[in-house]
């Protein structure tokens, strides 16, 4: 069988379960060829087959990067697409593999933040995990948590505990003072009490 036969929606099937266990096929045998070949099916006309083969690609990415890093161009065209499953299912590639590509992806955030800001909750969700895990790098963390902090600023309020969430483990004595001042000041819009107890619980483990 090939790739192809494999996917959910040759199986005639309307659940992720045959995505996922081709995932992790590939994932075990480190089949770069059957990588290649998803890649190359993402110019097919069908839409169920396109939305199958990004599925399968982040789901490997999530679980060995290294195998669809090298396809991080790809993946950025697709952040243009029109198709909306397309577009955010590219940003959570991207997501997978920037600490396999840290520079190259980097080099591109103003087309990834353009892509998070007129794209899908799903699309920002990922461009944020993009920016937290490049702000790891210390070249990088600077640009990194500057755009971070942009998307703190404007994020919509129900978003904002779990980014604040996220963003934890990259708050160095450099940022700590930008970030709780721009939580504090979000704080004001949060109304539901079970978002503000998230945030606030950020905060105390900021300012310890």
């Amino acid at each position: 069988m090939t790739v192809l036969d494999k996917l959910a929606s040759s199986l005639d099937r309307r659940d992720e379960i045959p995505n996922q266990e081709l995932a992790r096929e590939i994932v075990t045998t480190g089949d770069e060829e059957a990588v290649t070949e998803l890649m190359g099916l993402l110019n097919h006309k069908d839409k169920a087959v396109l939305h199958d083969c990004i599925k399968v690609l982040y789901e490997i990415g999530e679980q060995r990067p290294q195998l669809i890093a090298k396809h991080w161009k790809r993946f950025l065209t697709l952040l243009e697409h029109k198709d909306n499953r397309l577009q955010w299912g590219a940003m959570t590639a991207l997501g997978t593999i920037a600490r396999e590509r840290p520079k190259e992806i980097h080099a591109k955030l103003p087309l990834i933040m353009d892509a998070a800001d007129k794209g899908s909750v799903i699309t920002r969700d990922h461009a944020v995990n993009i920016l937290i895990q490049l702000a790891a790098f210390p070249k990088y963390a600077k640009n990194a948590f500057a755009l971070l902090n942009e998307q703190l600023l404007k994020s919509p309020v129900n978003q904002l505990p779990m980014y604040a969430e996220r963003s934890l483990p990259i708050i160095t004595d450099h940022n700590k003072t930008r970030f709780v001042d721009t939580l504090q000041l979000r704080l004001k819009e949060v109304e539901k009490e079970s978002r503000r107890k998230r945030i606030e619980k950020v905060l105390k483990k900021v300012m310890k």
